[in-house]
């Protein structure tokens, strides 16, 4: 069934309204509904585990890869993990009412610069339910209203939840409204509510590349673009050779279906000689299929020859790019010709290489002698987070509570009069 663009307006009208209710709330009354809705997961688990099932048995039955259907899958412990992310939220400050910065005029009228909700939120995402609950638990928290675009394979999963937040938003007096599922299971649901300008303040796509491109060029709403990581090492001259070896496999290995992730790896010509065997034969014992350049391949008849499709690579897998530069200044323009604006690692023991990298990888992130992985907002002591910003305006890196609202200018005058 094609879903209509009145039926999504009319969940985006219906946000906007919850939105102006949310904004005014206190902390206290936010952070004691997230509690409750903590408990509720946990209390009618077995029916959201139950429309979980049906997904994931759907999932199986179209052929879903594994990897997929594992991040569609619910757990009693990844539901508790769901929970405590709530209570997690709950403990962070709110932003709301924040003076970013404020001062006294030469007239005597007082000028401060103040953190409100964004408003109306909308995130598209695939088949992850935890990402369904983390999302409304931040907007919540910041004072936005959130609407919901999960994808069809998570629909039973998505809907239980949401019926979960929005009993115990209404039975504690917020508006349930403040959390909605986006209508549809079709393009067309998602076209509506890219085209809601005015209604929805701004959207936030979650999941691939091609998911996030088609809503950066196809949203007339303002985008945030998130999540797709061509990340990089780089080994420097001056490196500690072990610990570059460290480094690279964590980055590669601890997780590779993530953002953060590493993809490729750049090895100064000077230590080539010395790294790679070493480098090459770590990654190839944790199951790492490497992509090398000619330098590369001449040390590992394992490697398979590199393409301009290896260097732009997101893997999400366990693959690597793996390159020999000639200087620090040579790597940052690989990093710059084929990055994806996410995070770069370098690993040096030379203080001027480490400043000159900095200021030239143009990125949301740089790690100096640190793994990728690292880029995240929990690991940042930020809390949760809604995404990895790889853009420039209004928020870069992990999207925290801060990242969800933006300022107002308040002056405070007594009669005050422009002459």
């Amino acid at each position: 069934m094609i879903t209509s663009a009145e039926a999504v307006r009319d969940v985006a009208v219906r946000a906007k309204a919850a939105a102006a209710l949310l904004a005014p709330v206190s902390r206290g009354e936010k952070d004691r509904v997230l509690l409750a809705m903590a408990e509720a997961l946990i209390a009618r688990s077995a029916e959201i585990l139950a429309a979980n099932a049906e997904d994931v048995a759907a999932a199986r039955a179209a052929g879903t890869p594994g990897a997929m259907v594992d991040r569609l899958t619910l757990t009693p412990a990844r539901l508790g993990g769901m929970a405590d992310g709530l209570r997690q939220v709950a403990a962070l400050d709110d932003p709301v009412g924040e003076v970013v910065r404020g001062r006294v005029l030469p007239n005597g009228m007082e000028l401060r610069q103040v953190r409100v909700p964004l408003g109306v939120v909308g995130i598209i995402y695939e088949a992850r339910p935890n990402v369904t609950v983390d999302a409304a638990g931040l907007c919540l928290k910041s004072g936005n209203a959130v609407l919901l675009r999960g994808s069809a394979s998570a629909v039973r999963s998505n809907t239980a939840l949401v019926a979960v937040l929005r009993d115990v938003a209404a039975a504690n007096g917020l508006p349930a409204d403040a959390v909605q599922l986006v209508p549809g299971l079709d393009h067309d649901s998602v076209k509506h509510l890219m085209r809601l300008r005015g209604l929805v303040d701004v959207l936030i796509p979650r999941g691939g590349a091609g998911l996030i491109r088609a809503v950066v060029e196809e949203s007339t709403v303002p985008v945030i673009e998130t999540g797709v990581g061509n990340c990089h090492v780089y080994v420097d001259v001056d490196a500690d050779l072990d610990q570059a070896l460290a480094i690279t496999v964590n980055a590669k290995t601890h997780r590779v279906s993530v953002c953060n992730s590493a993809e490729t790896l750049l090895v100064h010509r000077a230590v080539a000689q010395r790294f790679l065997p070493k480098v090459l034969a770590a990654l190839h014992d944790a199951g790492v299929a490497v992509h090398g350049d000619e330098a590369v391949c001449a040390v590992d008849p394992r490697a398979v020859p590199a393409t301009d499709d290896d260097w732009a690579a997101e893997y999400l897998s366990l693959d690597m790019a793996v390159r020999v530069v000639d200087s620090l200044d040579d790597a940052v323009a690989h990093i710059r010709r084929w990055g994806s604006g996410h995070t770069e690692a370098i690993v040096t023991r030379s203080l001027s290489a480490s400043r000159r990298f900095i200021m030239s990888c143009d990125s949301a992130a740089v790690m100096v002698n640190a793994s990728t992985r690292f880029t995240d907002g929990e690991r940042f002591g930020m809390g949760a987070e809604i995404g990895i910003s790889t853009q420039k305006l209004h928020a870069r890196g992990p999207m925290g509570l801060p990242e969800l609202t933006s300022t107002t200018w308040v002056g405070v005058g007594d009669g005050h009069l422009v002459s």
